[in-house]
């Protein structure tokens, strides 16, 4: 009898509330170079409800499990497997199928978390920070002393690229909305923090650059945002797009671009992570890897720290996710496995 294991099924294309929870078989390794985990924890990610939906850009082959950040142990190596053997803790990015008390992923996505670092918070590193690392770091290219104005500061992209540019001591303003969440970033000694329901960010910028703008924004939101962080920026600046929450997809002002100087540009961590075996985008994977080798070195450090804002068990899945929609949460919302 083939063994089988608990996990939330996406049978057609649905809102996340109507996915179940059931008993499916345990997934083979299907490619020398798999290795088989055992879920701890994973990730809750707003970008699930659109996969589930069939509204992103990857649509998994129905039926599946969602979910695409883990966190475990290695149960099994495929024979061409290095660097990892059963027993070692570890962080991973999958295309989907978190949700599950095993997950099968290939090796070029696993990552050996270091003894002394919390598995559970690891959940933060394969795709919020190094989304965060991608834009600020490849894209935006920043700096010592750059002013890095960041939308959706006390969310999981937005904690992420908070603590990237301050440890690459960057001034650092953070968008956030109400005031539990504009506390929470001045404890952790954000130069300017702005909630969004009582000031403007665009005012707030204006004044404490003298007027000139910032240097880098990252945007998380898009819509109107986008729009008035065009004008935010000072000249030669960059604006990041790297998200969507606010639902609205903007349209760009070229004129504002010329006039000023500035670059737009997306960051879409996917297309660095190369998904599947003989995926043509895997030449990225390499600078991926490299990505969150050092992700982990500083965290080490103590230059980054990733948060966790709650955790639910896998049967509480649909409470987990409405933590993340109704932005209730400051960091990660994980669940246990």
């Amino acid at each position: 009898m083939n063994a089988t294991m608990r996990a939330v099924v996406c049978e057609s294309w649905r809102p996340f509330d109507e996915l179940e929870l059931t008993r499916v078989s345990v997934p083979p390794l299907r490619h020398p170079e798999d290795v088989r985990i055992e879920v701890r924890h994973a990730g809750v990610s707003w970008a699930t409800t659109l996969v589930v939906a069939g509204k992103y850009q990857r649509k998994p082959p129905l039926p599946f499990s969602p979910g695409t950040e883990v966190t475990g142990i290695v149960l099994e190596v495929g024979p061409q497997v290095s660097g990892l053997v059963p027993g070692d803790r570890v962080c991973a990015v999958a295309d989907f199928g978190a949700y599950a008390e095993q997950a099968v992923i290939h090796r070029r996505h696993v990552f050996k978390v270091p003894d002394g670092l919390p598995l559970d918070a690891a959940i933060a590193l394969p795709i919020s920070y190094m989304t965060a690392y991608g834009a600020l770091l490849w894209r935006a290219k920043i700096k010592a002393g750059d002013r890095v104005l960041i939308h959706g500061a006390a969310g999981a992209v937005g904690l992420g690229a908070v603590d990237i540019a301050q440890a690459h001591g960057c001034e650092v303003f953070a968008v956030v909305r109400g005031e539990e969440k504009r506390r929470f970033l001045a404890r952790r000694g954000v130069d300017h923090v702005i909630d969004s329901t009582t000031a403007d960010f665009q005012a707030v910028a204006r004044e404490a650059t003298g007027g000139r703008g910032v240097d880098v924004i990252l945007d998380t939101v898009g819509g109107s945002v986008f729009e008035r962080s065009l004008r935010c920026l000072d000249e030669d600046g960059r604006l990041l797009v790297v998200g969507f929450v606010g639902g609205d997809i903007a349209t760009v002002a070229t004129n504002l671009i010329l006039l000023k100087n500035i670059a737009v540009a997306g960051f879409n961590l996917g297309q660095y992570v190369g998904w599947g075996v003989v995926d043509e985008r895997a030449r990225f994977a390499a600078r991926y890897g490299q990505g969150m080798e050092q992700l982990l070195a500083w965290w080490c450090e103590g230059r980054i720290a990733p948060v966790l804002h709650a955790r639910r068990p896998l049967a509480e899945f649909r409470d987990a996710m409405r933590l993340v929609t109704d932005r209730q949460a400051v960091g990660r919302v994980l669940l246990d496995l």
